[in-house]
């Protein structure tokens, strides 16, 4: 472990980070953040109360924080942030969908993007914030032309549109992003409209931009972001322009897999992570949101970087490095939004970060 380890560890701020316990990892971590350096001391673990933890959401106005188990049966668990940690709250929850890899509040539901079986589910939440059930469950159809991963439907991420009024599900396995209406009697995801984008770029995530008239979209299979207008009003996402953030490198090179996409708070910034090339690249939007340009190339610290998190004043960023197993950090510049990397910590096969 480096960089500054002085936090209260009695309280202020905190972060969670997920893993998979099937990879060694410890469950959900708590971390307690450094207000000055934004140094993490980890301070409990979950263990094996909830198997593969992977991706991790916060309802700060309830105090809860939900996290996939993203396994082959596919279950949220919810949990109670506590001194000590975190407090399970109730036993995991059946999703209705295989091997979830994303999860985020909407309506006063809990949703998943279930990769595996290639759906979106939505599920009840109880006054105190524990999600129940049954699942209402939206399947995917479809497919893209890369037989090895785009066989059938791959939903790798679903999330609010800034409105609220709009659910966006994004799939890896049908090259397209679907935007969906939660139905008021049921709760469940309703098809509103289906953008197709490229074929066998595998789009994995996508991030708005803070005005909301915006989206990114990352894609896995081809190292890309797919720039988007969004109308809230008619429910629609439009893509304007495709902009490259990784080459391809020499024959022979290993293969750029980017993982996630995030949008700085003042909306000067773009930064998404790449696995393979193990890097983190800044775009800067100084000739407009809908205009890109790639102004940088850092290494991420470690290897693997499944999850990119900015912490919540946009001043630094934090690499999940699954197989260094390990969490980074970045300051950023506040000038030109380069990242310059300030400090790690181990976190055994770390895939997700997010702040209270």
């Amino acid at each position: 472990m480096d960089g500054a380890q002085n936090s209260d560890q009695g309280g202020g701020h905190r972060a969670y980070i997920g893993s998979f316990t099937s990879g060694g990892g410890r469950g959900v971590t708590t971390a307690a953040v450094d207000p000055a350096t934004g140094a993490l001391t980890p301070l409990a673990a979950t263990g094996a109360a909830v198997a593969d933890p992977s991706y991790l959401a916060l309802d700060p106005g309830a105090g809860v924080l939900y996290a996939v188990s993203e396994t082959g049966d596919g279950a949220v668990a919810a949990f109670t942030p506590t001194a000590e940690g975190l407090a399970p709250l109730g036993a995991p929850v059946p999703v209705g969908g295989s091997g979830p890899t994303h999860l985020s509040l909407a309506g006063g539901r809990l949703l998943t993007a279930n990769y595996t079986s290639g759906s979106v589910s939505s599920l009840p939440l109880a006054a105190d914030g524990s999600p129940g059930g049954p699942a209402a469950v939206l399947a995917h159809e479809g497919s893209g032309p890369d037989p090895d991963r785009q066989e059938r439907p791959h939903a790798h991420q679903v999330v609010p549109d800034p409105s609220g009024r709009w659910v966006l599900s994004v799939d890896l396995g049908t090259d397209s992003v679907r935007v969906c209406a939660l139905d008021p009697a049921s709760g469940g995801p309703r098809p509103h409209t289906e953008t197709v984008l490229r074929a066998g770029t595998g789009p994995r995530h996508l991030a708005f931009h803070p005005d909301g008239t915006v989206a990114y979209v990352l894609h896995e299979l081809e190292p890309q972001l797919t720039v988007c207008r969004w109308n809230a009003a008619a429910g629609q996402l439009e893509p304007v322009a495709e902009v490259p953030i990784a080459s391809a490198g020499p024959s022979g090179a290993v293969r750029a897999y980017p993982s996630a996409v995030v949008a700085s708070p003042d909306g000067r910034f773009v930064w998404a992570a790449v696995r393979g090339a193990d890097t983190i690249v800044t775009l800067s939007l100084a000739a407009g949101a809908e205009k890109p340009e790639l102004t940088g190339v850092v290494r991420c610290g470690g290897s693997w970087p499944r999850d990119l998190a900015a912490d919540p004043a946009g001043r630094r960023l934090y690499a999940a490095n699954e197989r260094s197993g390990d969490v980074t950090w970045f300051d950023v510049d506040p000038v030109t939004g380069q990242p310059r990397r300030a400090g790690s910590v181990a976190v055994p096969a770390a895939t997700c970060v997010v702040f209270d």
